[in-house]
């Protein structure tokens, strides 16, 4: 348990609990196929805009028409994504299609090759100063992106993510 609460709190030896730090939920999950992991990420996608377009609407009732949380859940009670559109474009003059991809579409981190310009301090045989020089280096790093992870073009993109590396 230690171990796990470890990893959670990122080595603080605590736990992080509801005390307004940052947090992240991750899993890690095998599946039996390519086609199972792409249906899950897709259904995670898709439910992140659900619960955004949800909480867009939620708080914009209550923050700008002055709703109580209450209230605000009555009214959205029932409603589909269209109404909910129709909601914040009539009332909140609110194009949801034009709100920032990240908050749409989410985050996936994905694994580039990055050029990594440093400064390294060298010493030349036979010189008696140090000379500084600049130093390219490829190096693998997670890359937020934000777009669309349901259709294929993503998946043709990044046909890595899919390689099998056993």
């Amino acid at each position: 348990m230690d171990k796990v609460m470890n990893t959670a709190s990122f080595s603080k030896k605590e736990v992080i609990g509801l005390r307004g730090d940052l947090g992240f939920d991750g899993r890690v999950v095998l599946y039996p196929s390519d086609q199972n992991l792409k249906d899950y990420l897709s259904w995670r996608q898709a439910d992140c805009h659900i619960n955004n377009l949800y909480n867009t609407v939620f708080w914009s009732l209550v923050q700008t028409s002055g709703l109580t949380p209450v209230q605000a859940q009555k009214r959205l009670q029932g409603t589909l994504a269209g109404d909910k559109n129709e909601i914040l474009f009539s009332e909140f003059s609110i194009n949801y299609n034009n709100e920032p991809l990240m908050y749409r579409k989410g985050t996936v981190l994905v694994w580039q090759k990055v050029n990594q310009v440093i400064r390294k301090k060298i010493k030349i045989p036979k010189e008696t100063e140090e000379k500084e020089i600049e130093v390219t280096r490829v190096k693998n790093t997670p890359v937020p992106l934000h777009c669309d992870i349901i259709g294929d073009q993503f998946w043709d993109q990044y046909p890595e993510i899919l390689v099998d590396d056993s």
